[in-house]
């Protein structure tokens, strides 16, 4: 099915760039003007008024919401690149290891691949400026390897088990920027998708995953929106119209200078009712919360784990004539049953509203359902089955998941910290990759053989000592299964790919199995789909 998808942000329509002509000076504006005319003629030293006027801009936008924004055209850039769906590059994904660029992953089809680079290759010199050993930032490495498509890019790369540096010669091209994280089956009808983000391409690589999970025999599916923080509006509404029937209500949108304007999805179930969970965190926000509250609110799924961030505001993108943008919060956006997501917030007041994480962590919310009230006025009832949902912050899931914070400790904190256990992994791989590959062909039989061995536990042992890591066996004996499955994930993920990793963590993941119990019961699914816990 063919959508013509409007890149909107967040429910923003883009404004042709003369839309602030429209507006005069106000007595204001000149106030402003005249204030910056003063400085730049009679202030003691130069001064930038650039940096003044963004200045400005920047204060006055802190006074309005949390959301209203402004950007100036480097930020712009970065911010538009990750929902375009696509960048100019080599292909490949990579992490500075001990200063050194390690190559995680090759991208399918790319310019990396076409001349030969390899997952575990280490990049030392880009264009014959050396990379390796200089402590040089991920950023900086970036611009050196990202370019306009056509450029070309000369790297040499070390590779073990070959003598020298060997060169490649790379054709920068368009790199695709993948939503999905991970995509496999669960168990015999049961398909699992993560989607991390809700960018341009998203709707499409979600429906090529489903195929290809229906192909497989998905008749059920858990769709994981946790730490999925949202995206483009349009391409929400693209997704659930994936679930929902012809003429359903989406969302909708209002605000003060706004007129209402609805979202109906335009049919085309292809679970043809199975069974549907959404997975959702403190993390899972905008987008994610409205496709979230459309499932919820007609009762067509259940939502699994904890209330969502609470991200309701609608920004309109102003763009400003020297490539700099305004984010201006135009409106706020409700469910199909008329609630408004976004959490409370006093208008300036950044810090209340980004310690809110903080704030239910002290009130209990992460881990009693019963210690979050909702007065009677945020009470809504959805629109088939008639149960009680609730409004005036995020998406309160139907079955609540706690957080875990047992096998957390400071000696996993500092492993992770200073990279001990990613190291390790990578380690692990550059050494025995094709002994893995050769016991382990594809990434589920890794998924149930492979065991952490006494020997690698070990070797974490000495790396910590290395990094003056104080060891702790009580700790350990805590945190050991969490190490352990991270270990194993990383690992999986340098040999396969993304899904591989999400395979090994979903095994602890609360949430996850929380939702594979409730998708795998038919009686349970259906009472917490009519409100019975």
């Amino acid at each position: 099915m063919l959508k013509r998808i409007i890149p909107v942000i967040l429910g923003a329509l883009f404004l042709n760039g003369c839309v602030y002509a429209q507006f005069r000076p106000s007595p204001e504006g000149v106030k402003l003007e005249r204030s910056l005319q003063l400085i730049k003629g009679l202030y003691v030293d130069d001064v930038d008024t650039q940096a003044l006027t963004e200045a400005a801009i920047r204060g006055m936008l802190k006074e309005l919401d949390p959301h209203s924004t402004y950007l100036n055209k480097e930020e712009v850039t970065a911010m538009n690149e990750p929902l375009q769906g696509n960048f100019e590059g080599i292909g490949i994904s990579f992490n500075m290891l001990s200063d050194t660029l390690y190559v995680m992953e090759v991208i399918s089809g790319g310019p990396s691949q076409e001349v030969g680079i390899m997952p575990g290759d280490k990049i030392i010199y880009v264009n014959d400026t050396l990379i390796a050993g200089v402590k040089m930032n991920n950023q900086d490495v970036v611009s050196k390897l990202r370019g306009p498509k056509g450029t070309v890019v000369n790297v040499k790369a070390l590779r073990r088990g070959v003598t020298g540096l060997m060169p490649f010669r790379i054709v920068r091209g368009k790199i695709p920027l993948v939503s999905i994280d991970a995509s496999y089956m669960v168990a015999d009808d049961i398909g699992y998708i993560r989607l991390s983000r809700f960018g341009i391409t998203s709707g499409d690589e979600l429906r090529r995953a489903k195929q290809e999970l229906i192909a497989q025999g998905m008749k059920h599916l858990i769709l994981d929106l946790t730490d999925n923080g949202g995206g483009i509006l349009q391409t929400a509404n693209d997704i659930v119209d994936e679930f929902l029937e012809e003429s359903k209500l989406i969302v909708y949108t209002e605000g003060k200078n706004q007129p209402r304007y609805t979202m109906n999805a335009t049919g085309g179930d292809e679970l043809k009712g199975g069974r549907l969970v959404i997975l959702v965190n403190e993390a899972s926000a905008s987008a994610s919360e409205i496709l979230a509250g459309a499932i919820q609110d007609w009762d067509r799924g259940v939502i699994v784990g904890r209330r969502t961030f609470g991200k309701g505001l609608v920004q309109r993108q102003l763009p400003l004539p020297d490539g700099a943008m305004i984010r201006l919060t135009v409106a706020k956006y409700y469910t199909p049953t008329g609630r408004s997501i976004q959490k409370p917030y006093e208008n300036g007041d950044q810090d209340t509203y980004n310690r809110d994480f903080i704030n239910r962590y002290n009130h209990g919310e992460l881990f009693r359902a019963d210690s979050i009230h909702f007065p009677d006025s945020l009470k809504y009832t959805t629109l088939v089955n008639k149960r009680t949902v609730y409004g005036g912050g995020g998406i309160m899931p139907d079955y609540f998941v706690p957080i875990d914070t047992t096998a957390g400790t400071m000696l996993h904190a500092k492993l992770n910290a200073m990279g001990v256990i990613y190291r390790l992994a990578i380690s692990e791989v550059d050494n025995r990759r094709q002994e893995l590959l050769q016991k382990y062909p594809e990434s589920g039989v890794f998924n149930e053989n492979y065991q952490i061995t006494e020997a690698l536990a070990a070797r974490l042992k000495n790396l910590a000592a290395e990094e003056k890591i104080e060891w702790n066996e009580e700790q350990f004996a805590s945190s050991r299964t969490l190490i352990f499955v991270q270990l194993k994930a990383l690992i999986a993920r340098d040999l396969y790919d993304s899904s591989a990793f999400y395979r090994v963590v979903n095994k602890e993941n609360d949430i996850f199995m929380e939702g594979l119990k409730i998708i795998s019961d038919d009686n349970r699914y259906q009472g917490l789909l009519k409100g019975i816990q």
